[in-house]
């Protein structure tokens, strides 16, 4: 049997599916959600667009221009059909090229999408080669296979093994901190979202004609997928990931031993009072309340300290949690982008320490723009009077339950 023939009847087979992957609706409009604000009319570059579920999505909800793109011609033929048949022939332009030699200038979309396709490249190429696309202060929204056990059972191990090797969510998110991106936001996609994709894909499997060349062997493959999931999917999943491009202005790191001498004075000056500045010295000392590696700096162009954050220990009705504060910036490099750089930059490590709630006292306007929440969503409050919508939560990891209750801050808080 040729090459081609394995091709053809690869995507024979696949014809007419809605999808080529796991997902579903809602889990696109979820992704779109943790992409944050977004221009009135977004440049959106979806990569491996298939049929163009997610693009029409993204057109019509999110006021999209979409560039979909895919190397398979009759994928975006059928796109270009559904984009008239709904009226959204003028906000999407499809076009044929390799996910791995685009040839869009840097810096020329808002969001750069790719559900279910980043494994034509891999998760580590895939990630390399589009960081230069984002603009300033664009997102990259992907979906990708992964473990959800640390112990997977050796048959998925074995059949992953042949075709993609997997990773956890917790590996692919450093990984992506490791490129230069911070991550926004991840999230197990639901059950629902594998039945999306192979109920048809069983059906389309039951309908083949198995005589034509390349159509059986076509036929096995997808059978045997459909098995393994349906014997061992505990073992494995489908998980979101929005990631933004670290700002290149801003080296963030964890502080260094012998530099709070240099921290204290930057809280101060930052807050104006030695108030901050002694909270931050109190909680040092604290051993139950600190916690190694999540004292984070933005350095300046020049090697100096332009901004810090802090994240330690709380309790929420005895539940381990994380609080976020202070965050000072000096005054030199306030409303430079240096704050929000060490904001997310402590938020990564705190996701990769294995944190799961992070809480923080702070102005509603200005930590949405992290991910963060008022509290009360979660039915978790302080222990003293504060507007509702200044008291805020962000969820790293929704697969460990958010407990309700009253926050316990460190002694050094006085609260």
């Amino acid at each position: 049997m040729s090459d081609n023939a394995s091709h053809d009847s690869f995507f024979a087979l696949h014809h007419g599916l809605p999808r080529q992957g796991p997902g579903s609706d809602a889990t696109t409009r979820r992704l779109l959600a943790l992409s944050g604000p977004l221009p009135e009319r977004p440049r959106v570059l979806d990569l491996g667009c298939g049929p163009g579920r997610s693009a029409l999505l993204l057109a019509a909800e999110a006021g999209a221009e979409v560039t979909a793109v895919d190397l398979h011609e009759p994928f975006l033929a059928e796109l270009r059909r559904s984009a008239a048949d709904r009226g959204l022939d003028g906000s999407i332009h499809t076009h044929r090229a390799d996910m791995g030699a685009l040839p869009f200038p840097d810096g020329s979309f808002d969001l750069v999408w790719a559900e279910s396709s980043v494994f034509v490249l891999g998760f580590d190429r895939a990630l390399a080669e589009w960081r230069r696309l984002p603009a300033p202060g664009g997102t990259l929204v992907l979906t990708e296979c992964v473990w959800t056990t640390g112990t997977p059972g050796p048959a998925a191990r074995a059949f992953w093994e042949r075709h993609y090797p997997l990773r956890t969510v917790a590996e692919l998110s450093a990984a992506a901190v490791a490129a230069g991106y911070h991550v926004l936001g991840t999230f197990l996609q639901p059950e629902g979202d594998w039945a999306e994709y192979y109920g048809p894909l069983a059906a389309h499997a039951d309908a083949a004609d198995t005589a034509v060349p390349g159509m059986a062997e076509a036929v096995a493959g997808a059978r045997a997928e459909i098995a393994m999931r349906r014997e061992h999917g505990s073992d494995y999943g489908y998980a979101g990931f929005v990631l933004r491009p670290a700002d290149p202005r801003w080296r963030t790191r964890p502080e260094t031993a012998g530099e709070a001498s240099v921290v204290r004075p930057l809280v101060a000056a930052a807050f104006g009072s030695e108030a901050e500045a002694e909270l931050v010295d109190a909680l040092r000392r604290d051993p139950d309340a600190w916690l190694p590696g999540l004292s984070y700096v933005a350095e300046a162009p020049d090697g100096s300290i332009a901004a810090h954050a802090l994240i330690t220990r709380c309790l929420v009705d005895g539940a381990p949690a994380a609080a976020l504060a202070p965050v000072a910036v000096a005054p030199a490099y306030q409303r430079t982008g240096a704050g929000k750089a060490v904001v997310r930059a402590v938020l990564d490590a705190a996701r990769l320490r294995g944190e799961p709630l992070v809480l923080v006292l702070g102005h509603p306007e200005y930590y949405p723009k992290f991910g963060f929440v008022r509290a009360s969503e979660y039915g978790i409050k302080p222990g003293f009077e504060v507007p509702d919508e200044a008291m805020m939560a962000l969820v790293l990891d929704d697969s460990v339950p958010v407990p309700p209750g009253t926050i316990a801050y460190p002694a050094a808080f006085g609260v």
